[in-house]
């Protein structure tokens, strides 16, 4: 059975219906089991990934060509969606905006963070797909500035941070942390060091995405509390398929529309 979970303020406003999907459900076999809905998914066929992108439109009541993702790239490129694109032709962007009601903004992950933004008021909706290099890039700041420009307020957004890798599963060296404090020396809080690896940190990232929303101006932050990397019976882990040698690594989906 599809697993949609949800978070407490998006899932209360009208109007839109949201969703950050875990693994189940789905027709993948092996590391890809079974809800794996990414088309880079090296092993996986085009016709699992196709069935399963199905069954999530299925569950959201959209039509299955409605349900659309970006060619992520670890980018801050933004799309304003006036119109579905073509099967096998998306844009390169990692971040998507629109006020058409019936299209479904669908982000893909593995670790890194899905956020999903509304304006209740304006029925303004965004999906952005924030990894590190995409968070330190400024992703999340220009799908803020896309929505406005669509005529949202900063002020009435909300933004849901949905399933992604733990600061107690995020390791990372000293060199990473340098990319982030040298941007900003406050940047250092959401580092801690590493009690097994000396020279080493751990990584808020949900914390970091959260800061930056609300240094933009975005008040209403909710963060989910699952931890793609602990929970291997609901969620795709790149890292945690490094880990363990598996060589590749499924796709979780997170999408978010605005009903019609």
């Amino acid at each position: 059975m599809i697993e949609m979970l949800q978070t407490d303020e998006l899932g209360a406003v009208e109007g839109i219906k949201h969703a950050f999907f875990t693994r189940a459900g789905g027709v993948s076999e092996g590391i890809y089991a079974s809800l794996q809905c990414g088309r880079g998914a090296t092993d996986d066929t085009r016709e699992n990934v196709a069935k399963n992108r199905l069954l999530a439109s299925r569950a959201l009541k959209v039509p299955r060509e409605n349900l659309i993702s970006c060619y992520q790239h670890h980018s801050a490129d933004v799309v304003t969606v006036t119109t579905p694109w073509r099967p096998g032709k998306p844009p390169k962007a990692d971040a998507m905006v629109t006020d058409v009601p019936d299209i479904a903004l669908g982000i893909l992950t593995a670790d890194c963070a899905p956020v999903l933004f509304t304006d209740p008021k304006a029925s303004i909706i965004g999906a952005a797909h924030a990894g590190w290099k995409g968070a330190l890039g400024g992703v999340l700041e220009a799908t803020v500035e896309a929505m406005i420009a669509l005529g949202s307020e900063r002020q009435r957004i909300l933004a849901a941070i949905g399933p992604c890798i733990s600061q107690a599963n995020y390791q990372v060296d000293a060199a990473y942390r340098a990319r982030f404090v040298e941007t900003d020396s406050g940047n250092g809080s959401f580092f801690r060091p590493d009690p097994q690896k000396a020279d080493h940190y751990r990584f808020d990232l949900s914390g970091y995405a959260r800061a930056r929303l609300r240094a933009n101006g975005v008040k209403q932050v909710e963060i989910a509390p699952h931890c793609t990397y602990g929970d291997a019976e609901r969620f795709f882990s790149n890292r945690r398929a490094l880990h363990q040698g598996e060589g590749d690594y499924g796709r979780g989906l997170s999408a978010i529309m605005l009903k019609k």
